[in-house]
């Protein structure tokens, strides 16, 4: 069983930064297609960025070149670097893995302050 568990949201003025962080149980986590989703207020949950086990990434086009995703199989955790935050980049930010099904975090909140 995997579980996932974020952390690093926070409230943050625009252009700062934040860090998540995704911390996973299981060593099968270090072969899984892993992401970051988000989800705003009356808005569907959309893709945000995405990396392969071998660490190949893709970005959605309102946060390329402001956000980069990256994993330390060792520790079974995938991170999100945040910079430039804009308000509308606030949203519960969801963990999410792909390894036979899959496995989504609890969520983390991102506020961003105009």
């Amino acid at each position: 069983q995997v579980q996932l568990v974020e952390s690093g949201g926070g409230l943050v003025q625009a252009g700062g930064s934040l860090r998540l962080s995704c911390a996973g149980s299981g060593s099968i986590l270090s072969i899984a297609s892993m992401g970051w989703y988000r989800q705003a207020p009356g808005k569907q949950r959309e893709l945000v960025a995405h990396i392969t086990g071998g660490g190949s990434t893709n970005y959605a086009d309102s946060v390329k070149g402001r956000f980069t995703i990256s994993r330390d199989n060792a520790k079974s955790t995938m991170y999100l670097q945040m910079n430039s935050l804009r308000p509308e980049d606030t949203a519960v930010y969801y963990c999410h893995a792909y390894v036979i099904r899959h496995y989504w975090g609890q969520g983390t909140q991102v506020t961003v302050s105009s």
